[in-house]
């Protein structure tokens, strides 16, 4: 995985260190990742980027081998707004002040947030199998509760879902994430073995659930903000998801993102909800179709 690429830990502006890997040449691209996951979700997809792109990929707070700070009163350092900043300065600190995203689950809902406080060092953004977050509590009905009862159970008050995720950090990624469509064959071994190292560190229960109460509180205070004040995303926007998941089930996403985006594109891959695991191939040429880049390279 991720040959080619060097690690680095940075200090974000509140002093919380995010940890990630740079390889490649060419435009600057983020990565960012999921739940309950790490930037490792990218393993397929890392150097056939770097062809064509100088690829960044983070642990987002409170994920892989990030800082888990404690979660504040009011989840605001869990904010996808503290979050977004998080990328920005880790991005301002590897010299790039314009870059364009991709982010996957929470990854792109830190996305969503960073094209709105950030919009002058946003080219182009992606965003994976979600739909925005206030368009989903708004709209949810048991079908979609059912389907995504972590977003529930997570947001629980501390330490209760803490407890039982730590009682079996390693039983938690296997079940959250073979209870989908593609079933844990779609992954490779090390991918879930690395996820389950990180969720066994010692505070990363707490920041996970800190980031899903975060999202169920203030987030939804920042969104509704933008949305009466009439804000949007101003960048080039595609979303893709998952034909087989829940997004597609439950939602509309592209009308959905038009509501709070000026340019949507997009469409459902043949896959369920991780698409960077479940359809690298169909996502790699979606990435590199959208977003500009000056190495012709050579894709597999």
């Amino acid at each position: 995985m991720f040959t080619g690429f060097r690690t680095f830990d940075i200090a974000t502006d509140d002093d919380v260190h995010v940890h990630g890997r740079i390889g490649g040449s060419g435009p600057p691209l983020l990565l960012l990742h999921g739940h309950p996951q790490t930037h490792a979700i990218w393993h397929h997809l890392a150097e056939p980027l770097a062809r064509h792109y100088t690829v960044v990929t983070t642990d987002l707070r409170g994920y892989g081998d990030s800082a888990k700070p404690a979660g504040e009163p009011d989840h605001a350092n869990y904010s996808k707004r503290v979050m977004a900043a998080d990328q920005v300065a880790v991005m301002r600190e590897l010299g790039f002040s314009r870059f364009s995203l991709c982010g996957h689950d929470r990854g792109g809902r830190v996305g969503h947030r960073l094209a709105m406080d950030h919009p002058e060092t946003l080219e182009r953004l992606m965003l994976l199998d979600i739909a925005p977050t206030l368009a989903m509590y708004e709209q949810t009905d048991r079908t979609f509760a059912t389907a995504y009862f972590h977003w529930f159970f997570l947001i629980q008050p501390a330490p209760l879902p803490e407890t039982l995720i730590e009682a079996s950090p390693e039983d938690y990624v296997t079940r959250t994430m073979g209870g989908r469509h593609a079933s844990l064959d779609a992954f490779d071994p090390a991918a879930i073995a690395e996820y389950q190292r990180c969720l066994a560190q010692p505070g990363a229960a707490h920041a996970l659930c800190e980031d899903y109460r975060a999202a169920a509180t203030i987030d939804l205070e920042h969104d509704r903000a933008d949305r009466d004040t009439g804000r949007r995303i101003a960048c080039p926007l595609r979303v893709l998801w998952g034909q087989h998941g829940v997004i597609e089930r439950c939602f509309d996403p592209l009308a959905e993102w038009r509501h709070v985006a000026e340019r949507v594109d997009g469409e459902a891959l043949p896959c369920g909800h991780y698409l960077p695991e479940e359809a690298p191939e169909t996502l790699l040429a979606q990435i590199t179709d959208f977003f500009p880049h000056d190495q012709p390279g050579d894709t597999p």
